[in-house]
Parts: structure tokens; sequence; C-alpha cells
């Protein structure tokens, strides 16, 4: 069984629909969606916004439902000023850009793992669904919709994705994070834990972002809408081609 995770039900709110075979458990006051996306079980949930929702989310998951993998999807704000509303980062490793238990141990390190980046599983067939998503972007959200965010010909990156329990809404945030972490792609809220939670119990983890803005808010848009126009058919898009 796969666990794919979200911040929020409209990034997930597409797949949802085509899940076969739906059932509902509710733990912890969140609904984990058992079913068949295309041809493999999938168990999808939304973990809420922050590290701890995202951790103890993810830890309910693989206790209850033992997953093979978990995957992570949903919008991001660009860090790299090459990244566009609407491109792709794939993530490598992850960091939380707001752990400092500094002097007893290195800023941005995880206290008692002696880690500070945490890889992600190298899945070569989640990566070359996101570039047949990609090619064909075109044929999961229309060309309205493309052209009211601004969305001509996505690119996908891989690299560096850094979380902290922080909305990134400033030029002093954007920099901060930026100066302390060399080559970040982009910022959000959850991945970083769930990366530790996964880490841990040595569960395969991966990452999809969909960049929805520029973290310092220099090309802002309609979040909400965003996320239900573009972010939601490209978890579908990719996720379809991943599991089928």
């Amino acid at each position: 069984m796969i666990g794919i995770i979200s911040a929020m039900h409209d990034e997930l709110a597409e797949l949802l629909c085509v899940l076969k075979n739906k059932e509902t458990v509710v733990l912890g006051n969140r609904e984990y969606y058992t079913g068949t996306l295309q041809t493999k079980k999938v168990v999808l949930v939304f973990s809420k916004w922050g590290k701890v929702a995202a951790a103890i989310t993810t830890t309910q998951l693989i206790s209850r439902f033992s997953p093979s993998e978990i995957i992570f999807t949903g919008v991001a704000g660009a860090m790299d000023s090459q990244l566009n509303i609407g491109d792709l980062v794939y993530g490598t490793s992850l960091v939380q850009h707001d752990m400092d238990a500094s002097p007893l141990f290195p800023k941005l390190e995880i206290p008692l793992l002696g880690i500070t980046y945490i890889n992600t599983n190298s899945n070569k067939s989640l990566f070359e669904s996101v570039t047949l998503f990609q090619q064909n972007y075109l044929k999961h959200i229309n060309i309205n919709e493309a052209n009211e965010f601004g969305i001509q010909s996505p690119k996908i990156v891989s690299g560096i994705i850094a979380s902290g329990d922080e909305f990134v809404s400033d030029a002093n945030s954007f920099n901060n994070i930026k100066n302390s972490i060399p080559n970040l792609q982009c910022v959000e809220m959850e991945g970083a834990a769930v990366a530790q939670v996964c880490y841990e119990y040595k569960i395969p983890f991966s990452i999809i972002r969909i960049i929805s803005d520029k973290a310092d808010h220099s090309a802002p848009v309609d979040f909400p809408i965003f996320t239900k126009k573009v972010a939601s058919k490209y978890a579908k898009g990719i996720l379809e081609n991943y599991c089928s």
C-alpha cells in the first residue's frame, strides 16, 4: 500500500474523486481514505498545516496501514529565482530551516540524530511519472487555467526543500532562509517532518512540490484558487501515472 499525504484537502481533492473502493478510517481527528488508484492500493490523508500536524499524521499512517512507501505532494513557495508558478520540485533532501538547538548542536542539525538533511527515496519510476505529466500537462489542466496563472511549459527541478512552522511572506524571512541553506529550491511547512518520521521508521519517502508563488511574494497569486484549479490536478495526473 502506498501512503499519499497532502497538507490541505484541495491538494488531493481530484485524487479522491477517482479513488475506487473508498473506505474511511478516522484517527486522531484525521480521515484516512483507503482504496485503489489505477492498479495500486493507496491510503490518502490530509495532514493539516505545520510540522507537528504532519508528524502526527505520518506516524498514525505508518502504525495503522504499514505503507510500503509514502509520497507527499502539495504546493510550495519558490526560493530559487529560476522557478516559476506551476513548476515542479522533486525533492532530493529535506531540512528544517527553523531547527536551531545551538550551541548544544549545530544550527539546522536534528538533535540526537546527528543529521541536518534527510535524503528522499531514489524513486526512478516516480520521477518518470512526474516527467510524463510535465510533457503532457495540458491534458490535465486546460489552457485557460494555465493562462490564468501564467503557466507556460512548466519545468522539473530536483533539489533541496526546506520546511518550517512559518508561512514565508516577507523579504527578511526569505533572505534569512536562503542565506542559511545553499542551493535551496523551495520552502513549505510539512515535508521535513514527514521525512524525519519516515527516516526513523525506515519507510521510503518521496516528495513533489508544485510552485504556487515566490516565497517573497513578488509574484502573488490567489493561493486557494491555485490549489484547487492547478495543484490538485497536478497531483492527480502524476500519481495516476505512477499507480498505473
